[in-house]
């Protein structure tokens, strides 16, 4: 049996969710909340494997609850319940540790599929979803590191051109052909997104720099 809480400030959604997951065999609802505070405070006395959280809530939200009961419960299956395609609420949901996320108007088989899923420990993130929160993740990366996307072999020759070298002096350097030094300059502006080795040689200068201070 899945036991499960749900946590929406709406009672008729509360009330339609949980008809429909009660009316499966193998799933039961142990509690409601229509507060952040009292899902906070009914959670963990209950001890359920699902909690069905709204992504909005009147003293808080939803990814705020999953994130405090999940330090008291790591094994609680958290899916996140919400009105909106909202990136930010998704990339935060996914950060706080939740399961899945799905919009209020998924189709109640699919709702169930998605509480059974949660419950299992496996994800419930659609592909769309999940690319987002990568590419968000990717871009957080870079802010930390803009040489994230390099290889080392690409850093090397990032490094010489902030030295001023020609291609075909890096090339001598690094044993290498001119025109293979010309290809891996070609793919780390690309993915630097600059157009002009020049750019590439100034934020070189820019790291030392921040680097030293």
């Amino acid at each position: 049996m899945i036991r499960v809480f749900l946590v929406d400030d709406h009672e008729v959604v509360r009330r339609g969710v949980a008809a429909l997951l009660e009316s499966e065999g193998d799933i039961e609802v142990i509690g409601e909340a229509g507060t952040a505070e009292s899902a906070v405070a009914r959670i963990p006395a209950l001890q359920p494997d699902v909690a069905v959280l709204d992504v909005r809530l009147p003293d808080g939200n939803g990814v705020d609850v999953c994130r405090e009961v999940r330090s008291k419960m790591p094994g609680l299956a958290c899916l996140m319940l919400t009105s909106f395609a909202d990136d930010e609420a998704l990339f935060n949901a996914v950060m706080a540790g939740a399961s899945g996320y799905v919009l209020k108007q998924i189709h109640g088989s699919d709702l169930v599929g998605a509480v059974r899923t949660v419950a299992g420990g496996e994800s419930m993130l659609d592909p769309q979803t999940t690319s987002a929160m990568l590419a968000r993740l990717r871009e957080q990366a870079v802010k930390k590191d803009p040489l994230a996307a390099l290889s080392d072999q690409e850093r090397h020759i990032l490094e010489l051109i902030g030295e001023g070298l020609t291609n075909r002096q890096i090339g001598e350097r690094m044993y290498l052909a001119e025109k293979t030094v010309k290809n891996y300059v070609s793919n780390l502006l690309s993915k630097l997104n600059m157009q002009r080795r020049t750019q590439a040689a100034a934020l070189v200068t820019r790291l030392k720099t921040n680097h030293s201070e």
